[in-house]
């Protein structure tokens, strides 16, 4: 998988980035492949949460926008130039991509979730999750991937929605300034930092809640290399429940982007 996410990270991405990985005791030789390609990869000895790798990575960067993807992501050709240009055009801090996680509407969304359900698992059953097996899933998926992308952007351009995909958020980083880092009781982080992008409009106005970039597509295979048994946090006795934190506001946060319904809601 990192050598496919590499690959199209590189190849689609038109200005120059800062790669910084962070590394959770990987086995598989995640951390030697990016050792020789990323900028920084940071090697923990422990298996941490999500929100606290997300904050070792934005320590770690330079720049003035964050992007956060998972290395289970293909990238759509000009992602940047085009995201750089709608959150000019729209006044927007934060923003996410259309995937197979979030798309237009429930109907499009549930028709995408079961193809891919249904090339994905025999195609691993049979073959495993090696580069040709990974590769294979995506072709068949899409047939076309540049054609895919360049029509769904000619469709859709700069049309956003609110909501996310939790494998792919960028952001300004004068966002932290605003809201904070990442919370890092908060395993479901997406679901938080969505929730505090609204509260915060709602209380100041100064940004807006997260919006899905409609005509930029990115695909994510959907945690398709994870372990059965992961290795357990070692920061599990921090982690609060979405609903602890928010006492049940999460739901109204959430229920104009009709996440509640099309997505399941962490506990």
């Amino acid at each position: 998988m990192n050598k496919l996410f590499y690959k199209y990270l590189k190849d689609k991405t038109n200005g120059e980035f800062e790669l910084i990985i962070v590394d959770n005791m990987s086995t598989d030789g995640s951390r030697e492949f990016f050792e020789e390609r990323a900028d920084r990869v940071i090697v923990n000895k422990q298996n941490y949460s999500y929100p606290v790798c997300q904050n070792q990575g934005i320590r770690a960067a330079t720049g003035d926008y964050l992007a956060f993807f998972n290395n289970d992501l293909i990238l759509s050709t000009d992602w940047d130039t085009r995201i750089l240009r709608l959150m000019e055009e729209r006044e927007l801090d934060v923003v996410s991509f259309a995937s197979n996680d979030f798309m237009e509407n429930p109907e499009v969304q549930h028709r995408v979730h079961k193809m891919w359900k249904y090339i994905k698992y025999p195609l691993r059953t049979l073959f495993g999750t090696n580069y040709a097996s990974l590769y294979a899933m995506f072709r068949l998926m899409y047939r076309n991937w540049d054609r895919f992308c360049r029509e769904r952007y000619e469709r859709f351009g700069n049309e956003t929605v609110e909501g996310f995909s939790g494998s792919s958020i960028f952001m300004k980083r004068s966002v932290l300034d605003k809201i904070g880092l990442w919370d890092e009781r908060i395993q479901a982080a997406d679901f938080d930092l969505f929730c505090r992008t609204k509260q915060r409009f709602v209380n100041f106005g100064d940004i807006k809640p997260i919006q899905v970039a409609l005509g930029i597509y990115f695909h994510h295979y959907q945690r398709l290399t994870l372990r059965s048994k992961p290795t357990p946090f070692a920061d599990a006795l921090n982690i609060i429940s979405l609903r602890e934190k928010w006492g049940g506001m999460e739901k109204e946060l959430l229920r104009d982007v009709g996440m509640v319904t099309t997505i399941p809601l962490p506990g």
